[in-house]
Parts: structure tokens; sequence; C-alpha cells
């Protein structure tokens, strides 16, 4: 055993860890401890008391809380030995510690399980990586329920934001008060899920995004998750997150082990965008691997909302060359161009191009994207199959279901069990034929329906099927290392750090209102920088919503992000054609800025108002996006304090573009038609005046240091 206080610590903050013969305990996590400080003497004379008419010794908020040790709330880990070995108690046997992480390894001898608790914090981002081993010593089979992440948290964090959604209408946020008993989100549809994103966030009652103490967490699994935040009788509280695991699910025979997947968690006293900002970091280092390293996040267009099904090879050259003529560098065709696939009820699992569409092949188009100096992207959703296909037809066996049930079609499709060696190696052979057949640089790998009642090999197959989708996904890139993936799953349904691992881009939502956009990128924000989230300018008439809003605020929304257009640039009148060069060009002038800065959002005053923006690492160039969503509830708008900023230093405010018809003031503010210069310190503090803006409209603002 090593000393009994491990601290792991970056510039910002500390994390304190007990380890004596118990599960290891969190003792204090948060902003930096004072260096040279006593803690062994601090602690040992600080040591928490017992209360009255309770367990007569001390219970431990462990890592992995044990009900053996009198701690009555949400264990870490469930399971046992057909009902024997159910309620274990650990003992740390070793403590190994290098640098900034640690790993505890713990035994019950008696129930003859081995836990291996490992903690990571990284000096350059604040995030702490955490998660659980579980080893089976005995030679019986043990039956795993539950292995689960716990974090500690202060008595003062009280209140919790969390993320809910559905389809088109992804990552909205929600608050609630944590004052006593628990708030669980479980997340069993298979896949990440666009309704309970596996992120959380609980801090100081009122925190905002640029003030209050703030733990942030995130799961990164592509599967079923279970969140838990609990205030216990006590007052102390904790958050779990983990894996969901279904009835019989994993059962672990001798010396095999299972491994939570990774909780990435991160503190900030500085409120959210200090929450952003260090997972954005630890996205961008520890996360995202991008095949070329410093190559620009090329501008797409997708053919999806353009044409759907409808492929003519003559037509979608019309395409390619006017997407050039606007700007895309790279063309992607959607959903359509495989045999049988005219509509959204056959042909899934087919994936042969089909010639009578494409008599010539892909050929033609894809010289054609290159003369234009574009790339060429193809749509693919590998792990579905349809009832009406000719792979169904021939291995019905294939499908993942439950025997002597029917299973339900979603999107008129069912799963394929990629579980099966030869279903997995049927399209693992099928997407290298046509990679290696023709010069694709980028998948869109869709995913458009839940898991309903899988199972496989007579249990339940959730976790096998990600793990089988993570396998299919390594091979690609192990195959075609230069191929880049976009994880696509109906929208945002497949979104997590785990999935960001294999891919490189995400597409945030299939809404491509400007509006909900608004929404959806913000939320999409707290977790991920905006060089991997999908922003496209959709059509004027919003296919999923029916509003139609002007070019100029759709544009200004799909700036910030990874920006492409979803529509048919062929059929578009020049006004639009034109709006959409404009908008391009100011997105790739602005692009370096964007993918590499430091990203923040404003508090506003004014509830029908939303601010963020990025400001550049050495504070010398910021962009601030502001937007009007409602009719204003008063007569004057109010300042927009811009975090992040150098308070030293003068900067130039100007309007870049301004998406509204008419701003209803008899006066604007001066900066909107004067050359104005401003201290970031004023900007930081007092803010920057803002005029009323009609509703659903956006100011797009560059702030220079002079």
């Amino acid at each position: 055993m090593t000393k009994p206080l491990i601290h792991l610590s970056t510039d910002t903050t500390s994390l304190l860890i007990k380890a004596d013969q118990r599960l290891p305990e969190m003792l204090y996590w948060g902003k930096k401890l004072p260096e040279g400080t006593d803690l062994e003497s601090y602690f040992h004379g600080n040591h928490r008391p017992v209360p009255q008419a309770r367990i007569d010794s001390d219970t431990v908020l462990s890592l992995c809380p044990e009900h053996a040790r009198g701690l009555f709330t949400s264990p870490g880990l469930e399971g046992s030995r057909q009902g024997d070995n159910w309620s274990p108690e650990f003992s740390v046997e070793e403590v190994l510690q290098q640098e900034n992480s640690v790993v505890f390894s713990c035994r019950d001898p008696r129930a003859e399980l081995k836990l291996s608790v490992h903690l990571k914090l990284n000096p350059a981002t604040d995030v702490l990586e955490s998660r659980l081993e579980l080893t089976n010593e005995g030679n019986a089979p043990y039956q795993l329920q539950k292995l689960t992440n716990t974090l500690a948290l202060p008595v003062a964090a009280r209140e919790i934001q969390y993320f809910q959604g559905r389809w088109t209408h992804e990552f909205q946020t929600e608050r609630k008060i944590l004052d006593r008993g628990g708030f669980t989100l479980e997340n069993r549809r298979g896949r990440t899920s666009h309704e309970h994103f596996p992120g959380m966030m609980i801090g100081d009652t009122g925190f905002s995004e640029t003030a209050g103490s703030v733990y942030g967490f995130h799961l990164g699994w592509s599967g079923n998750h279970r969140f838990h935040a609990e205030a216990m009788s006590d007052g102390r509280r904790y958050l779990q997150a983990g894996e969901l695991l279904m009835p019989g699910e994993m059962t672990l025979a001798a010396g095999e082990c299972y491994t939570t997947p990774t909780l990435y968690s991160t503190f900030s006293s500085e409120g959210l965008n200090g929450i952003s900002q260090n997972f954005h970091r630890h996205v961008r280092s520890e996360i995202v691997s991008f095949p070329e390293p410093g190559k620009v996040r090329p501008v797409h267009l997708n053919t999806w909302e353009g044409i759907y099904f409808d492929h003519d090879p003559e037509y979608i050259l019309k395409m390619v060359r006017a997407s050039a003529e606007i700007g895309v560098e790279r063309f992607i065709i959607d959903d359509g161009w495989f045999r049988g696939r005219n509509g959204d009820n056959a042909a899934l699992g087919d994936w042969y191009l089909d010639t009578g569409k494409y008599p010539e092949g892909l050929q033609p188009i894809i010289d054609c994207v290159k003369e234009h100096g574009m790339e060429f992207g193809l749509w693919f959703e590998p792990e579905m199959i349809s009832p009406d296909s000719d792979l169904y037809r021939k291995h019905p066996e294939w499908m993942l279901h439950t025997e002597g049930y029917d299973q339900v079609t979603i999107r008129n499709q069912y799963v394929l069990n990629l579980q099966i060696p030869e279903a997995f190696d049927y399209i693992a052979g099928r997407l290298d034929a046509l990679l290696s057949e023709y010069d694709i640089r980028y998948i869109k790998w869709d995913m458009n329906r839940e898991l309903v009642q899988p199972t496989h090999q007579g249990k339940a197959g959730f976790h096998g099927q990600v793990e089988a989708y993570y396998r299919l996904v390594d091979f690609v890139r192990e195959k075609h290392p230069l191929v880049e993936i976009e994880t696509c799953s109906g929208g945002g349904g497949r979104v997590d750090y785990e999935v960001l691992r294999r891919t490189h881009r995400f597409w945030a939502s299939d809404c491509n209102d400007a509006l909900e956009r608004q929404a959806i990128q913000r939320g999409a924000s707290y977790f991920f920088p905006l060089e991997i989230t999908g922003a496209h300018i959709g059509a004027k008439l919003c296919h999923t919503t029916g509003r139609q809003h002007n070019s100029h605020f759709r544009g200004i929304t799909a700036l910030f992000g990874h920006m492409g257009v979803e529509l048919d640039p062929a059929s578009a009148s020049e006004e639009e054609k034109q709006a959409f060069a404009k908008y391009i060009a100011l997105h790739k002038s602005f692009r370096g800025l964007l993918h590499t800065g430091q990203h923040f959002r404003c508090d506003t005053d004014v509830k029908e108002t939303q601010a963020w923006g990025v400001v550049s690492q050495n504070q010398q160039e910021a962009v601030l996006m502001y937007s009007q969503f409602k009719m204003s509830e008063y007569a004057l708008a109010a300042p927009v304090k811009i975090p992040g900023l150098n308070p030293d230093t003068t900067y130039k405010v100007e309007v870049l573009e301004n998406s509204s018809t008419d701003i209803y003031m008899k006066q604007c503010p001066p900066w909107m038609t004067e050359t104005v210069t401003m201290s970031g310190a004023l900007l930081g503090q007092v803010g920057l005046m803002m005029p009323v803006l009609q509703p659903e409209s956006s100011l797009l603002i560059r702030i220079t240091g002079v």
C-alpha cells in the first residue's frame, strides 16, 4: 500500500482520494488546492463525524459504493452467482500511481471477484477519465447486472442540467433541483439516442454559462446507458453513469472481465463555458483523430434533401458543377444509389450499385467531382436490412431478433445482427469492395432505427451489437485510413466520445430549420467542438418543420459548425446561389478561427435571445452570433457581456451580417453603423448594447484587436 492520500492535480483542478484498506473515496474534487498544503494532517484532524442512530462506524461513499459496508444507496456493483456473492466487500490490495493517473486493485476473496478502479486526470484538458474493471476469479459463472462509475459531489451541487429530445429535436436542455432523493435517466434504445444524450452537468444553484462551480459528465458509449444523481439522507451527493445492462446480458465465465465505458468528467469554477472548453480540448487532443492532420474541414454538399431517391446521373452532374460554383469542397451522394433502392421500404443490405440508375457506374460522377476540385462521398447504412431485399430473402436468420416473436419494423427496416460472423464478413466485404473500386473519401454512415428485442445466442444482444459495430468501423478505418466517416443516426442519435474515437464528424440533426438548429447546435456545443459538428444550410422551406427562413438566417446559423448545404443548387435561383456562395466564403474566411478557437456562450438577460461565438487562442479575434427567436418581451434589448476577451486589449466591433430585414429601432447602437473601439474589460463586464431584432433572425459580429 502506498500513501493514504492520492492527490491528482492540474493547473486549475485538484482531485484528492483516500486510499486505505476500503475502496477508494473521493475526499475533494474542485478548484486547485494550494501547493505545499499539509493534506494528511488536515483530513486526519477533520474527519467526517458519525451521526446518531445509524451505522456505528463511518460509511464510505466510495468509487464503487458497497451495500456490505452499510451504505444504503445505489451500489456500484450488482450481480451474483445464482444468488450467491450478491453483496461483496472489497479491500484494496495495490495502488499504482503514475504521474496523473492511478489504478486501485481490489479483491473480495470470498466472492472470488477482482475490481480495478482506473482514474486519469488529464493535465492539459482538466478532464478526468474513469472506468471500472470486474474480473471473475472463481470457477462458477458470475451474472453481472450493473457495474457503474460513481463520483462524489459536494453538498453545494444542487442543480442539474440534463439533455432530452427526439428525432429532429435533439440536445434540448432542462434544469432540475436535486434537494433529496434521486434523479435517473435511462436509455434503452440500443444506440446513444436522440432522447437521452449521455451527458449531465451538476453545480451550484443558478450556475450559468459564465458563473458558478459546475461538474460536467459524459459517458463514452454508443448503446444503452443509465445516469443517476442522488442526494442522500445525510446530505452527501454523487453521480453514477454506466452501461445499462439487460437481464442476463452479461455473464462472466471463469477468468472473464467486464470493463465499463469511460466516464469523462470535468470541473469548472467559471460556469458552463469552462466545462465546454475543457471537453473541447479533450476531444481535439484525445478523442478525434483526422486522417490528414491539419487539413481544413471541407464544405459539404449532401444530395438528400435535393433529390431524395430520384437519382439521374446527368442531373447529378449538373448538381456537381453548381456545387463547385458556390464553393463546395466535398460532394456526397446520399441514399438511393444502390440496387432496388427507390424508396425507404426496400434494398438495405444489397450494397451493389444500381446499374439501372447508373449505367456507366459512379466513375463519371467521381471524375467530375474531382475535376472541380472536390472530394466524393457516399451514404451507407451498413447495420440495417430491409424485409424487401435480396439479402433478407437469402438470409432471414441474419436479422437481429428474438426467436418465436415477430420483430417490429422501424422506418420499414430491421437490424442486421453483426454478431453473426458471416453477416459481419458480408457487410465488411461490401464496404471494402466499394471503397476499393471507387475513390470515395467520405462515408456518411447512417443508423436509422432502435434495437427492439435483440437476442444473440439466447441472451440480450445490445452490448454485443455495439461492440460489433465498433469492430466494423475499425475494420473500415484500418483498410481505408484516408476515408473520413460521419456518424449519423437519423441525425444526432449516435453521438458520443467512443464513436468519435472512430469517426470524424457527426450529423447533429435531420432538421435543417435554422431556428431549431440554434437550440440543437447550442446543446451539442456543451460537449463537442464546432469542427466536428455538421451544420448545413437547408432549403428555404424546411422539409421537417414547414417553416421558412431567409438565406441570411440560414447562412449565419450554419457558419458555426462543419459547414455544408443540404439542397439542390442546380435548381436554385441565382439570388439563392449567390447567398449560398456568400456564406460559404464567409465560413471559409473564419474557418481557422471557428475550428481552432475557444468556444463560448453568453449569459443573455432577455429570454428570447441567444449569443455565442468563438475567440482565438491569442484573444485577438472573435466572432459572435446574436439571435432573436421570438418577439421581444421589452422595447429595449439588454447588453451582452462577451467572455474570453483580453481585458487589456482594445477591440474594434463591427457588424458583418444582419439577417433581419428590418430592425424595429429608431436608432441603433452606434457600433452598428460606425467604427467603434472598446476594451475587452468593458465588453466582458459591462457588455455590448444590442438592438431588438425581428423574430427568427441573427446578427453576425466581428471583434478584432487593434
